[in-house]
């Protein structure tokens, strides 16, 4: 998950709500100097993004999703 947050008096405050349990420890990474805060990575840039652009049986997600939901056992 990533948050955007603006830091002001000591505190990180989150831009938008967040849902999270009140005390939850969290880790922030900050980029680095001169780079600026990216916003949410497009699925393109996922490693896993295409992996089956070569299968003949998946022509697209939903349509292979359907029939595995219309027939799960093959």
């Amino acid at each position: 998950m990533t948050i955007s947050a603006k830091y002001e008096n000591g505190v990180f405050r989150p831009l938008e709500p967040v849902a999270i349990q009140e005390g939850t420890v969290v880790q922030v990474l900050l980029p680095a100097n001169g780079e600026p805060c990216s916003k949410r990575r497009s699925i393109k840039d996922l490693p896993f993004y295409g992996m089956w652009a070569d299968r003949d049986d998946i022509i697209d997600g939903v349509s292979y999703v359907d029939k595995l939901r219309n027939n799960p056992r093959g």
